[in-house]
């Protein structure tokens, strides 16, 4: 057998489960890693600027394509602790990243050695697995099941903690042997699947929820396959948008308390029956569920068993991967078509595009600063179909998810359940870098740009290009909103004179210097007639300079964006709806009054 340090190993493993690329910070204790990750070859490795950075570059990379896991890797103590919040983000998602962090020796554990942390126990929460590695001859076997665990049922992420003397320890090992472990997916029977349909045939105005289970299965083609035979209107989760044309004619809109669409809600309040697919009901989107559930019936079809009746009971659950339960539906769908017994759902299905076109929030601005609205609106026409937006958490992630456009799977990648500040800059790194000659468009405010905008520096020493977005308003937006409900407005004012930049005024922060320091190209707006030239010069330079790009848009310092703190039936329209055709120029359906 050859014999070979357990890193060594443990390198070899990752490129035979289809790792080629990691990101990461080395350190003392994971040297002996990256010694084999130098002398194994066959992985690319991009060096962040914090590890938490690292960590969420794996996340976009993993996000960007099916079968992707990305790979964060650090050194002991603070490293992997500074990862926790990618990994919370990783398992709040179903997201797949692998986590090895460096340690001390094994017999330093627990004896308050510098930066020993128990980084598994840490991690346990947040993770599948998490396992500081004792023994070197076990190192293989971690790493095969880690990688069985992050494909099998809900996907996850996993971290590996290892000692450098465990690193460093040659044990017996044969490439040539390896051999990944199954993968294990739970799969619909074909009378459960049956079953869901007699509901669904039963119902005069069914819809389909389609969740981001959808996207981890790639099973895309699938849904939209079963939404047509059936003719069944389908509302996306913000996890699964994209899943079908956003300009589809089966695409009901968005639902939820924030980042839906005016039609998306009205729409589901229409409906009778709801097969929600590869979500969990999560809470922005349901709102209150009195409102949600009242007058209609559930299927609920979710990889994960336990997901089954967690936020509330349906009527029929079916623990299944996504790919699996559709390919069943089509198969029963066919069988049903072929013998004429599937309803005419033309007039419903008609109905939800009727109030597409009469539900529009209002995107034409003029005004000067600019309001968020009119940045959305100049983005659609500059950036097509093939575009991947990039975006985590605050007024400008829920505004534009009101007001862009997702054509395809995996062309909205957004931190949906856990929402760190800070999220957009790394992830949208990794995405890059899973798909370097695609079009990457970031989405932030100025204090998720802020919070770590350091990585930009990345992106200018690997050649990562992506256009970013940012739109400035000097103030922590949604907070400030939220605080409305408590007459205050408190320590959410970012504002300040900047004495090297007088120019800006209140807007504090000089961004188009600090990107500029930071090794790439940054523009600022502040006209609504400069934003699509703009956007336009921005891919260009991205194209030329391959680095990112920032286009800065300074807004209003004050916008209310659309949003209910209770149920989908009372959203608060706070800003203008459109009311004629020119007031929502980039709107999928033209505008049609009431």
């Amino acid at each position: 057998m050859p014999r070979m340090t357990a890193a060594r190993a443990a390198v070899e493993i990752l490129k035979l489960e289809g790792v080629t690329h990691a990101f990461g910070v080395p350190g003392a204790a994971i040297n002996p890693f990256y010694a084999a990750l130098k002398a194994g070859g066959g992985i690319d490795h991009t060096l962040a600027r914090h590890v938490e950075g690292a960590s969420h570059m794996a996340e976009g990379y993993t996000r960007s394509r099916a079968g992707n896991i990305g790979v964060c890797i650090g050194t002991s103590g603070p490293a992997g602790t500074d990862m926790i919040t990618g990994l919370y983000s990783a398992i709040a998602d179903s997201i797949p990243i692998l986590c090895i962090t460096g340690q001390a020796p094994v017999a330093k554990l627990h004896k308050e050695d510098f930066q020993a942390v128990d980084i598994a126990s840490i991690a346990k929460p947040v993770t599948k697995a998490a396992t500081t590695v004792l023994e070197a001859a076990q190192v293989p076997g971690v790493f095969q099941q880690a990688f069985h665990l992050m494909r099998s049922g809900r996907p996850g992420p996993v971290l590996i903690d290892l000692p450098i003397d465990v690193q460093l320890t040659e044990i017996e090992f044969d490439p040539e042997t390896y051999q990944p472990l199954p993968v294990y997916k739970p799969a619909a029977s074909r009378a459960q699947i049956e079953k869901a349909i007699d509901f669904l045939l039963a119902a005069e105005r069914p819809v389909i929820v389609a969740g981001g289970g959808i996207i981890n299965a790639d099973a895309s083609e699938l849904l939209v396959e079963f939404a047509e035979l059936t003719g069944t209107p389908v509302i996306p989760t913000l996890m699964g948008w994209g899943i079908l044309a956003d300009d589809h004619e089966l695409n009901a809109g968005m639902v939820g308390l924030q980042t839906s669409h005016r039609y998306g809600n009205a729409n589901f309040l229409e409906s009778d029956f709801v097969l929600g697919i590869g979500n969990r009901w999560a809470n922005r989107h349901t709102g209150d569920l009195a409102v949600y559930t009242e007058g209609r019936k559930f299927v609920h079809v979710d990889i994960e068993p336990t997901q089954l009746g967690k936020i509330f009971p349906p009527d029929l659950g079916i623990a299944s991967d996504a790919r699996a339960a559709l390919e069943l539906f089509v198969e029963v769908a066919k069988e049903l078509k072929a013998a004429g017994r599937l309803p005419d759902r033309s007039a419903w299905a008609a109905s939800t595009q009727e109030r597409r076109a009469k539900l529009q929030r209002r995107t034409h601005f003029d005004q000067v600063p600019l309001k968020p609205q009119r940045v959305y609106e100049e983005m659609n026409r500059a950036f097509g179909p093939e575009t991947r937006y990039v975006t985590t958490i605050g007024l400008s992630q829920i505004a534009g998810a009101q007001m862009l456009h997702v054509y395809r799977p995996r062309h909205w990648i957004n931190c949906g359940q856990a929402g760190p500040l800070g999220w957009t800059i790394p992830a949208a790194l990794g995405v890059a870098t899973a798909d370097p000659e695609g079009q990457v468009v970031a989405l932030s405010g100025d204090y998720d740009f802020q919070f770590m905008l350091e990585e930009l520096a990345v992106g200018a020493q690997h050649n990562i290009p992506y256009v970013h977005v940012l739109v400035n308003n000097s103030y922590l937006g949604l907070i400030r909103q939220a605080q409305r409900n408590l007459d205050i407005n408190f320590q959410v004012n970012l504002e300040f004179e900047n004495i090297n930049s007088p120019e800006l005024g209140v807007y504090g922060v000089d961004h188009v210097k600090v990107v500029e320091g930071l090794g790439c190209k940054a523009i600022r707006v502040t006209e609504p007639d400069k934003l699509l030239p703009a956007f336009e010069e921005a891919k260009k330079l991205a194209a030329e300079f391959r680095v990112p790009v920032v286009v800065e848009a300074i807004l209003e310092r004050v916008t209310n964006i659309s949003m209910s703190g209770a149920g989908i039936d009372a959203v608060n329209e706070w800003e203008d709806i459109a009311t004629e055709p020119g007031h929502a120029p980039t709107a999928i359906r033209p505008f049609v009054a009431s």
